[in-house]
């Protein structure tokens, strides 16, 4: 199936009813008064988050969705029945926007998550709530109010431990087939991956994490070239971030150009992203045949960037490295988990001192 991570729907809630202006009327009661009732409540419309959903493609087929109208008021003080509200089930993961006002609803980043995108009109009042020592017989009864239509982008955000970086053909796809079960597309030719692949490393027993290749982000991908400023948002969602980069590549450019090009891009994109972690992982190592040529220019890419954070000299197509860099993801990991149980336990304590 196709990969979809972006839609636009229409969602219309139910009118209420209209309130009813009736007087009751039965045998030896003449002047019985006002009982007519009120309207019911439109049905709202709601999004549910559903872990089992993986991208919006069905949103491209059905685009309207409308919940239903309220019943309208009767005689005898009888209340009209509420519309039904609906529930329209989206991926995990999937951030709502109002296309008219540009704002963000909501996310939804939990299985069972429910948002409401639509209010449900109310119901309009009957005869009998207008009584009144001064009028008897009120004839007066107020229709239901429409319910909200509205215009939304929904935008699939993946949610992903560890986001993978890089030109097209560094080798993210073979690296990401290395670690994981995942099988994106392998080739020879850039642009082989076009939609993103989630792979789950499981290091052990309770330590896994999940990692998500995107495809590769070229120079002006900030600005819509290329695939990358379709997924770069994919991201945006990651603790770790992976600079693949291949340490010969193939048409002869240089690979310390090639990351400064993708750090302009991911500060064009969203500023946060430059300050979020990010490791470099040097690829094809397997191309050299002399270990102190391939030392030497390793060295010289980390050298040149000034890179501080952890580097690392890997073969994804031989799986040599890649064990150890996924060691060290985890180790990040169990550490950012330790760090907030540890600031979890001092919030509590402080918390039960001054109670």
């Amino acid at each position: 199936m196709k990969f979809v991570d972006e839609a636009q729907i229409r969602v219309t809630a139910g009118s209420g009813g209209n309130g009813c202006a009736s007087f009751r009327r039965e045998k030896f009661i003449p002047f019985g008064g006002p009982d007519g009732g009120d309207g019911g409540d439109g049905g709202s419309v709601w999004f549910v988050a559903d872990e089992g959903i993986n991208t919006l493609v069905d949103f491209r087929h059905m685009r309207q969705f409308k919940a239903h109208r309220g019943q309208n008021g009767m005689g005898s003080q009888m209340y009209g029945k509420g519309g039904e509200d609906i529930d329209i089930r989206v991926p995990v993961g999937t951030v709502v926007t109002n296309v008219d006002t540009d704002e963000v609803i909501g996310d939804l980043t939990a299985h069972g998550q429910r948002l409401k995108v639509a209010e449900g009109g109310r119901g309009g009042l009957g005869n009998i709530h207008f009584k009144s020592s001064v009028n008897r017989a009120p004839r007066k009864a107020t229709p239901g109010t429409p319910g909200e239509v509205r215009d939304l982008k929904l935008e699939l955000r993946l949610l992903a431990d560890v986001g993978l970086l890089g030109f097209p053909n560094a080798g993210k796809s073979t690296f990401i087939r290395a670690v994981s079960a995942a099988t994106p597309r392998v080739a020879d030719y850039p642009f082989t991956t076009l939609h993103p692949n989630l792979g789950v490393v499981r290091i052990g027993t309770d330590q896994s994490f999940v990692i998500a290749d995107i495809p590769g982000i070229i120079e002006g991908a900030a600005e819509g070239a290329g695939l990358g400023i379709q997924f770069l948002r994919h991201v945006s969602r990651t603790s770790l971030l992976l600079h693949v980069v291949d340490i010969r590549p193939i048409d002869g450019s240089d690979p310390v150009e090639q990351v400064q090009t993708i750090e302009r891009e991911l500060a064009n994109f969203d500023a946060e992203l430059v300050e979020r972690p990010r490791w470099l992982v040097i690829n094809k190592m397997d191309v050299f045949d002399d270990e102190d040529e391939l030392e030497a220019a390793a060295n010289d890419i980390v050298a040149r960037l000034g890179w501080t954070a952890p580097s690392f000299l890997v073969s994804a197509a031989g799986q040599q490295g890649t064990r150890e860099v996924c060691l060290q993801v985890q180790q990040f990991f169990d550490a950012e988990r330790a760090a907030r149980k540890t600031e979890t336990e001092v919030s509590d304590d402080v918390r039960m001192r001054t109670e």
